[in-house]
């Protein structure tokens, strides 16, 4: 086993820094056209890591949208090896909403500002400065490390992790395990309680598309058989929809953690267990449970017609819907019934539900990295309320684990950060990252 005790030097401090920034200066913006050119990011990532010494190989199935892998050899050939996977894409962003320019990667009052800063070109930035840091000590961790950067995470991975899993799974050979985004974050539930959820599991994808079809005609008549009605009662349906509650075990384990943690007595395995009762004493802490007691469907775009006078004879609505493992069956079944007769429903995109272990070795060392740079806070385990790359990797037989960690001050929304306006990471929060995840990776 590496040394798990020698800090991280100074100059790794500075890089994490510097590579966010100039990370988030290359624009890789994905709006899910297949537009996007991750390759200006990709040779960013490959160059670095071969000035630590690796042998970075870059793939594409499109031109232009470019991955990133290179293996770091461990001392022990027999341990299994670990995958630790970043995207380079980010959603877009509209400069005249901004504080800041988007790309800018302005560093600010101790804040790296710009899109990507915590979704995820921050954690893109912490493997990077922790190899090279490696490669100055003459550090080499036990298992053997891959270390991949995906194109396309933000839309069908189709060019990213998935083309990746399909295709060149040679090189994750080994690979057993997986570390990635959204999970170790400081989440301020209260005066004196800091706790950093690490994803152990994630809700599947379900992206429906909706079409009803109709009689056309003329807006000034009657039609009983108009598309647009018909699909605007079948949206109002499914978006007022109240699932039942499915609690997975990632899900359960978070509860009893929280509910312990906040001293209320509750049996999350009982047959009388209300779930929503106990969330309503959890405070901001129910914030990171509520999305993942329950499968979801969110109405988010609509399309019909083309002239206000015109009934078209067919519209088209599409749901972000989420799924919990085990509750496939019963997700179509309430989407047959929430449609009717006059509405089809299809899966434009579709993913599995993941979940990990919390009671592994794995979770314990996660838990002891963060812990070990902020003694005075709570580990709880955490399941994902969207996806990720785990997802794709997970074809490989990879179990994934959400860990990018960071240290936020208090009133820093972590959440909104995603996607959001103003995306920004302070410096300390990098500087923690780096820490731990240096120590994570020695000790895994």
């Amino acid at each position: 086993m590496a040394d798990v005790t020698t800090p991280i030097d100074g100059q790794a401090l500075d890089e994490v820094v510097t590579f966010t920034s100039e990370l988030i200066r290359i624009d890789t913006t994905n709006r899910g056209g297949g537009d996007c050119r991750e390759r200006p990011a990709a040779e960013y990532a490959a160059e670095r890591l071969a000035g630590a010494g690796l042998e970075p190989t870059l793939l594409e199935r499109t031109p232009g949208r470019t991955n990133v892998v290179a293996r770091i050899e461990g001392t022990d050939p027999s341990a299994d090896a670990l995958l630790v996977h970043g995207h380079l894409d980010v959603v877009p962003a509209e400069p005249a909403e901004w504080s800041v320019h988007p790309f800018s990667g302005e560093v600010r009052d101790g804040v790296v500002w710009g899109r990507g800063a915590v979704d995820m070109k921050n954690m893109d930035a912490m493997v990077l400065a922790v190899v090279r840091a490696w490669a100055r000590a003459g550090v080499r961790p036990r298992r053997d490390i891959v270390i991949a950067y995906t194109a396309d995470e933000e839309a069908s991975a189709i060019d990213g992790a998935g083309f990746l899993a399909d295709h060149h799974a040679g090189l994750f050979e080994g690979c057993t395990e997986g570390i990635s985004e959204s999970g170790a974050f400081s989440f301020h539930a209260g005066p004196g309680m800091t706790l950093y959820p690490i994803a152990a599991g994630e809700r599947g994808t379900a992206w429906l598309k909706l079409t009803a079809h109709g009689r056309a005609g003329h807006g000034s008549k009657v039609n009983r058989a108009n598309a647009v009605s018909r699909l605007a009662a079948a949206v109002a349906r499914i978006g007022e929809h109240r699932w039942p509650v499915r609690l997975t075990p990632t899900v359960r384990a978070a509860l009893a953690e929280l509910a312990v943690l906040h001293g209320i007595e509750t049996d999350v395995d009982a047959d009388h267990f209300d779930v929503d009762a106990l969330m309503a004493k959890l405070g901001p802490a129910a914030a990171l449970v509520e999305p993942t007691v329950r499968n979801s469907t969110n109405p988010t775009m609509l399309e019909a017609g083309y002239k206000v006078n015109v009934i078209p004879g067919q519209a088209t609505a599409y749901i972000d819907g989420r799924m919990l493992p085990g509750c496939e069956a019963e997700f179509e079944e309430t989407l047959d019934l929430l449609t009717g007769p006059d509405v089809e429903w299809e899966f434009h995109h579709r993913e599995v539900a993941l979940q990990a272990p919390v009671d592994s070795p794995t979770f314990a060392k996660l838990r002891a990295a963060v812990m070990r740079f902020d003694p005075g806070a709570q580990v709880v385990p955490y399941c994902m309320p969207g996806g990720t790359d785990a997802k794709q990797f997970s074809r490989l037989g990879i179990t994934g684990y959400g860990f990018s960690p960071l240290k936020l001050p208090a009133g820093f929304d972590y959440a909104a950060m995603f996607h959001g306006v103003d995306e920004r990471v302070p410096v300390d929060a990098l500087h923690f990252g780096v820490n731990a995840l240096d120590h994570y990776l020695r000790s895994a």
